[in-house]
C-alpha cells in the first residue's frame, strides 16, 4: 500500500504509482497542472519516470482563468427631453485654436458641448467663426450665460441663444445652462439672482441647467423652481481645485433624487485632472461639466482621453459598488487550497 498526502490530504493507493498514473487516476489534464513532489517541482518530461513512495507529499496545482464580458449597458443621462449617452459634458472656450478645439471634443466623446454668447469677436483674424469648427448634426449646443451679472442680462443671453439656435436648427435652441454670477473674483454664482432667473426662464418654456454653488438648500430651491438639472459647483469656475465638499454634493444628491432618483445632478465647474471625474461620478453624480481642465492642459487631446474615459470608469464604479473601507488587512486570495508550507 502506498500512503500519500496530496493536497494536504492523506490518501491510500494499491501498489507503486509514477506521478503520471497518479495524475491519471485523478483525472487531471498534465497540460493544466503543475506538479511538486516534496516541495521539488516534478516537469511534466519526468512525471511518466518518477516513482511515487508512501511518506510522499504531492501538490497539485492549477490556474482558474475568466473570459472577457462585455461592458455592462448603462441607461441614458436624461435632461429634460434630452437623452444622451456620454455623461462627460465639454466646452469650447480657451483654446488656443479652433483647430485644437475641435480633436478635443471629438476625443472626450461628448454629444453635448456648451458655447456663450458674444456680440464681439464674431469672427477671428482669418474670418473663421467657432460654428464653423463645430458639427451641428453631431453636438447638441449647449448655450450658457457665462459672464452675466445679473438676473436681467442672463435672461437677455438666454433669449438671444435661443433665437440664434433656432436659427440653425439645433435642438439646443430650447434649453440653456443658466450662469448668474455674483462677483467677478471668485465667479461664485449669487443664489437670489440665480433663482430669480431661474424661475423667469422656466415661466418662458426654457429647459434650465442651473450653475449653483453647493449648497444643498438651495439646490432644492432651484430644482422645486423648475431647473431641468441642477449643477453644483465641485470649486470654483477654472480653479483645478477639484471637489472640496464632497460631503455636500452626496447632500444635494440626496435631496434632489429623494422620489425622483433619476433627476439628473451634474457637476459644473473646478475639475482639474482625469481623477476629479472619476470622483465625483463615483459619488452617484450623473454627469459632469468641464472645460479649463481639457483647454489648458499641456497636452489638451490627451487630456480628452483621459477626461472621457475617467467619466466612463467612475460611473461604472459607483454603479458596481465599492467594497467597505476597513482598517486592517483581508486576503483577497482564497486560504483553502494553499501550497503546504515549506518545513522548517
Amino acid at each position: 500500500m502506498l500512503e500519500l498526502t496530496i493536497n494536504g490530504e492523506p490518501q491510500t493507493l494499491p501498489g507503486p504509482v509514477t506521478v503520471a498514473e497518479l495524475l491519471a487516476r485523478l483525472g487531471y489534464d498534465q497540460r493544466r497542472i503543475a506538479v511538486e513532489v516534496n516541495q521539488q517541482v516534478v516537469p511534466r518530461a519526468e512525471q511518466e519516470s518518477r516513482t511515487l513512495r508512501s511518506g510522499d507529499a504531492v501538490e497539485i496545482v492549477t490556474l482558474v482563468g475568466g473570459g472577457s464580458v462585455a461592458e455592462p449597458a448603462d441607461k441614458p443621462l436624461v435632461i429634460g427631453s434630452f437623452r444622451f449617452q456620454s455623461r462627460l459634458i465639454t466646452g469650447t472656450g480657451k483654446y488656443a485654436s479652433y483647430e485644437l478645439m475641435r480633436d478635443c471634443l471629438e476625443a472626450s466623446g461628448c454629444e453635448v458641448t456648451t458655447v456663450a454668447v458674444r456680440r464681439e469677436r464674431l469672427v477671428d483674424q482669418a474670418g473663421r467663426n467657432i460654428l464653423d469648427f463645430l458639427d451641428l448634426r453631431r453636438y447638441t449646443i449647449l448655450p450658457n450665460t457665462a459672464g452675466c451679472f445679473s438676473a436681467d442680462d442672463a435672461i437677455r443671453h438666454a433669449r438671444l441663444a435661443r433665437e440664434l439656435l433656432s436659427n440653425l436648427g439645433n435642438p439646443g435652441a430650447s434649453w440653456v445652462k443658466l450662469e448668474c454670477l455674483g462677483d467677478p473674483k471668485t465667479l461664485l454664482p449669487d443664489p437670489i439672482a440665480t433663482l430669480q432667473a431661474t424661475e423667469q426662464l422656466v415661466k418662458e418654456g426654457f429647459q434650465v441647467l442651473v450653475y449653483t454653488t453647493d449648497d444643498p438648500i438651495l439646490a432644492r430651491r432651484l430644482k422645486a423652481a423648475g431647473a431641468v438639472s441642477v449643477m453644483p459647483a465641485g470649486s470654483p469656475i477654472g480653479s483645478g481645485q477639484g471637489i472640496l465638499n464632497p460631503n455636500n454634493i452626496r447632500i444635494i444628491l440626496e435631496y434632489l433624487k429623494d422620489g425622483d432618483p433619476d433627476y439628473p445632478v451634474i457637476v459644473d465647474a473646478g475639475v482639474g485632472t482625469a481623477s476629479d471625474v472619476s470622483v465625483t461620478m463615483e459619488l452617484g453624480c450623473d454627469g459632469v461639466l468641464l472645460n479649463t481642465a481639457i483647454a489648458h492642459a499641456r497636452d489638451p487631446v490627451r487630456m480628452a482621453w483621459a477626461m472621457r474615459h475617467a467619466c466612463v470608469a467612475g460611473r461604472l464604479a459607483y454603479l458596481a459598488g465599492r467594497i467597505p473601507r476597513r482598517l486592517y488587512a483581508q486576503a483577497s486570495s482564497p486560504m483553502e487550497g494553499r501550497i503546504a508550507p515549506a518545513r522548517a
